[in-house]
């Protein structure tokens, strides 16, 4: 090969290697590794955008200015009466399994007796099942229909509620009866709505109410 054949492929090769061409030189695993990282662009090499703005400090809520982050009485009326069924079920089959066996006791282990304990559990759990979803029916009902006509949401609906729903469930015990019930119902709201703001009461940050 003559020497002007060798000057070309050498002018040809720096000015590959000055324009990026395929003349750049290769570097090797060991020679990489002492490369410094630090200078290097934080941005995600598969999304090229920066990670730090993928970040939520804050609370995830789409909310007007000066809202408060809780739910409304008619939101949590479905949550009020599916879980005052469940819990009255609950309990009212653990009452009618106590209820059974003690009327059973003297009874040896049959089928009758199977049976027998199983109508109890069954005709107790459906019966608290049914008292205490017709409170929270009436409780969330009272308390939709009093938030409605105030425009306010505070802790008065909630006594309110409570002391309508005890007359209007023990009406039907007739006057004294309904005032038991009044009062047991203004009592229960009472305490619920004192337990929401016993932080606030006390100088602590209070926390989310559910009505």
């Amino acid at each position: 090969m003559d020497d002007n054949s060798q000057g070309a492929r050498g002018f040809k090769g720096g000015l590959g290697g000055l324009f990026g061409g395929g003349g750049a030189p290769e570097y090797s695993n060991t020679e990489l590794s002492g490369v410094p990282l630090t200078g290097m662009s934080p941005l995600s090499p598969y999304l090229n955008v920066d990670p730090r703005y993928l970040v939520q400090d804050s609370d995830e809520f789409i909310l007007p200015t000066g809202a408060n982050k809780t739910r409304g009485r008619f939101e949590l009326a479905f949550f009020t009466i599916g879980g005052s069924c469940m819990t009255g079920a609950t309990f009212g089959a653990l009452n009618g399994l106590r209820m059974g066996l003690k009327e059973t006791r003297e009874m040896a282990w049959s089928k009758p007796r199977n049976v027998q304990i199983l109508n109890m559990v069954t005709r107790q759990g459906a019966s608290w099942a049914n008292s205490l979803g017709s409170v929270a029916l009436l409780y969330s009902a009272f308390g939709v229909a009093i938030e409605k006509a105030r425009g306010a949401e505070d802790d008065i609906n909630t006594v309110a509620a409570g002391t309508l729903t005890g007359l209007l469930f023990k009406s039907g015990s007739g006057l004294k009866g309904a005032a038991r019930g009044g009062l047991a119902g203004l009592a229960l709201s009472a305490a619920y709505a004192l337990y929401n703001n016993w932080d606030h009461l006390t100088g602590s940050s209070s926390p989310s109410r559910l009505y």
